[in-house]
């Protein structure tokens, strides 16, 4: 299926200790901003509470008892998940099963006071952020160590298996891998369905910007002061790289030139000794000794 591989990539962010919805927020602003900052448009949010363990057991059986008698208008994948998970129930995608999914009672009309108000919190805060979403009754996780919040990303021209990033709260995680209560959000976000999507939108990915000063050091000493050198050039802000392993200064010269720098700022027994650097400008190969207090300063002028 379109976007789904034997093996994908994902990044994903996990906030541990706090059960705080507004940390659900967080999380979903940024992914969302993520997106954004991408360059992909024209996606859905949709949200869902599937409870806790204190309310969700009650709606299980009232989702079975429900379902017990159309057993036979299903697929077989659900008459499994009537057993084995029937929170799955929910969101399969058989069309075969979509007209009992529609009547099947619904989880936030089952929630207790705690879950009723974490969402309603949650929905408070994207409002305020000014995150538009939309509720899915039918949008749940199969691992019952999930609670309250769960969302997904989803592109509106992609098919079943369409969501590009999605996550929720798993508040019984930690204490189900031997650890005590631990609250956690986080998300996951699939890069190919990502990178397919931007490809379909023809988004347009900038280039990463290319390090801009190389520091060489050769010598005793050498090395600590061009640390500094390194440290104030970033800073500064300017993206900076350093020579390390063994390397000559021939060396480090062809690896600086293979990273795409203009400057390389060079320190060797004697520089260190006067408080300077060589800075070499690759673009021209002119070179000069530079005061090191100077060198932002003369990075500047010539960039």
């Amino acid at each position: 299926q379109a976007g789904r591989f034997r093996q994908h990539t994902q990044f994903g962010v996990e906030a541990i200790g706090d059960d705080d919805p507004l940390l659900d927020a967080e999380v979903i602003y940024l992914l969302r901003a993520f997106y954004d900052e991408v360059g992909l448009a024209d996606y859905t949010l949709e949200i869902n509470s599937i409870g806790d363990p204190e309310c969700r057991p009650a709606y299980l059986e009232t989702l079975k008892a429900y379902y017990a008698d159309k057993l036979d208008l299903v697929d077989e994948d659900c008459r499994e998940r009537f057993d084995k998970n029937p929170l799955r129930l929910l969101d399969c995608k058989s069309e075969r099963c979509q007209p009992v999914i529609a009547h099947a009672p619904v989880i936030a009309d089952h929630l207790c006071r705690p879950c009723r108000d974490h969402f309603e919190r949650v929905q408070r805060y994207l409002e305020r952020l000014q995150i538009q979403f939309s509720l899915n009754p039918r949008l749940v996780r199969g691992l019952d160590y999930y609670a309250r919040t769960v969302f997904e990303f989803q592109p509106r021209i992609e098919g079943a298996q369409s969501t590009i990033g999605a996550g929720g709260r798993y508040d019984g995680l930690i204490e189900l891998l031997g650890g005590k209560h631990t609250p956690g959000v986080g998300f996951g976000c699939g890069l190919e369905r990502t990178i397919i999507n931007a490809k379909r939108q023809e988004v347009s990915i900038p280039e990463l910007s290319k390090p801009l000063l190389y520091v060489a050091h050769l010598g005793d000493g050498t090395v600590d002061a061009a640390l500094a050198v390194l440290r104030m050039a970033r800073e500064a802000g300017i993206p900076a790289l350093i020579g390390t392993g063994e390397r000559s200064l021939k060396a480090q010269m062809r690896h600086a030139d293979a990273t795409g720098v203009r400057f390389v700022a060079i320190i060797g027994e004697r520089e260190l000794a006067d408080g300077t650097v060589n800075l070499r400008d690759l673009a021209n190969a002119a070179q000069e000794a530079v005061p090191r207090d100077e060198l932002l300063s003369r990075l500047a002028e010539t960039g």
